[in-house]
C-alpha cells in the first residue's frame, strides 16, 4: 500500500547546465583474443575524452555486458563524477545501446562514438565552428575522409552544384588519413589522389569536408526527434547505422560534414605505444562553452528529400556526368578517373 504523498509528484525537474551529451556503447566481454587490448583502448578513449571536453558535457556509457574489470572501472569514474551516467545491459548491440542512451534526455548536441576513439584537443570547438558556419549542418565528424563525398551527401551537391564554395582543396593532414586506413586494416583505402585533395564547402576562409563517418560524430538533437526506430535486430552492422545515423540527417534537410583537420584517431583493437604517448601529451581543455550554440531551424520535406537524394543522385552518379562534375569542382581529368 501507499502512505502519504510523494514529495516529487508534479514537480518540474531542476534545470541542468549540460547541453552536449556523449554516448559511448561499450562491449568488452573478456580480455582474450580479439578483446585482448580492448580494456586499455577504452581507457585511452575515456582519458582523452575527459582531457578534451568542456564542463557542460554529459557522458553516458552504455555497458553491453562487459566483464567485471570494465564494470568496476566505469563505476569508479561514475563515483568520481567524471562520467554522469552508466546504463548496464546485456549485449543488446551497438545501435540498441545508442537508442537507450538517447532516451530520457534532451541535449542540444549528441555525440555518438565507439569506445576505440582517441579524441584530440579542440575537437569540440572545431565541431561547433562547423555548426555555426554552416547552418544546414546536421552532423559533424572530427575525422575527415576523402572518400565521403558520395555518402548521403547529394543534398549538398544539389544545394551547391554551381557554387564556388563547393570545391576540391588540398588535404590538410594526409598522415591522419593514412592512420585511419591502417586502423581499419586496409592501408590502401586511400589512393594518391585521395591523399592530396578532398571535397570541401567554404564560408569565407573557413572550410569543412563534405560527408561524415559515424564511428565518432556529433548530431543536432533534431535528428533523433520523431524517430520511428525503437529497436534493431542487428547487434552490429547491417543497415541499422544507415537507418539511425545517416538517412535521418538527410531527411531533415541537413548536411553531413567533417572537420578540415583531424581531431580524433580510430584506434582499433590493438594498443600501440603512440596511443599512450598521444594521450599523455594532451593538454587539459581550456575551451569553456558558456551556453549552447544557437542552431537555426532547417525546413525539410519528403518531396525535397526524394528529388535531391533519389532523382538527382541517380542522375549525377552516372559515370560520365560524375567525372564531369569532379572536374567542374577542381580535379584534373586524370584525377577524376582515379577519384572513386
Amino acid at each position: 500500500m501507499r502512505v502519504g504523498f510523494n514529495p516529487n509528484k508534479d514537480k518540474i525537474k531542476d534545470s541542468e547546465d549540460f547541453f552536449h551529451q556523449i554516448i559511448i556503447p561499450v562491449y568488452i566481454p573478456n580480455n582474450e583474443d580479439y578483446f585482448k587490448d580492448s580494456f586499455q583502448i577504452l581507457k585511452y578513449c575515456l582519458e582523452s575524452l575527459l582531457k578534451t571536453i568542456h564542463e557542460k558535457t554529459y557522458i553516458t556509457i552504455v555497458n553491453n555486458g562487459s566483464h567485471f574489470e570494465v564494470v568496476n572501472y566505469l563505476s569508479e569514474l561514475n563515483k568520481l563524477g567524471k562520467i554522469q551516467e552508466i546504463i548496464n545491459t546485456t549485449n543488446i548491440g551497438k545501435l540498441n545501446a545508442i537508442l537507450k542512451g538517447i532516451s530520457g534526455h534532451d541535449f542540444s548536441l549528441v555525440t555518438i562514438t565507439d569506445c576505440d576513439v582517441l579524441f584530440l584537443e579542440n575537437w569540440q570547438k572545431e565541431t561547433y565552428n562547423i555548426f555555426e558556419n554552416f547552418p544546414k549542418t546536421g552532423v559533424v565528424c572530427p575525422t575527415p575522409s576523402s572518400r565521403s563525398l558520395k555518402n548521403y551527401t547529394y543534398n549538398i551537391w544539389f544545394d551547391l552544384l554551381f557554387s564556388k564554395s563547393l570545391h576540391f582543396t588540398k588535404v590538410k593532414n594526409s598522415k591522419a588519413l593514412k592512420a585511419f586506413a591502417v586502423s581499419i586494416e586496409n592501408p590502401n583505402f586511400y589512393n594518391e589522389v585521395h591523399l592530396e585533395k578532398y571535397l570541401t564547402v567554404s564560408n569565407g576562409n573557413f572550410k569543412a569536408v563534405v560527408g561524415a563517418g559515424h564511428f565518432a560524430a556529433t548530431y543536432r538533437k533534431e535528428i533523433f526527434e520523431g524517430m520511428n526506430i525503437k529497436h534493431t535486430n542487428y547487434k552490429l552492422g547491417g543497415d541499422s547505422e544507415q537507418k539511425l545515423l545517416d538517412i535521418p540527417v538527410v531527411k531533415k534537410g541537413m548536411w553531413r560534414l567533417s572537420t578540415e583537420n583531424n581531431f580524433a584517431y580510430h584506434l582499433g583493437n590493438v594498443q600501440e605505444n603512440w596511443m599512450r604517448e598521444t594521450v599523455e601529451a594532451l593538454k587539459n581543455n581550456d575551451f569553456f562553452a558558456e551556453k549552447p550554440i544557437v542552431l537555426k531551424n532547417i525546413q525539410s520535406s519528403r518531396f525535397g528529400y526524394f528529388i535531391k537524394s533519389k532523382v538527382f543522385a541517380k542522375i549525377i552518379t552516372r559515370k560520365k556526368i560524375w567525372q564531369l562534375l569532379l572536374k567542374l569542382k577542381g580535379l584534373s581529368h586524370e584525377e577524376a578517373i582515379k577519384y572513386k
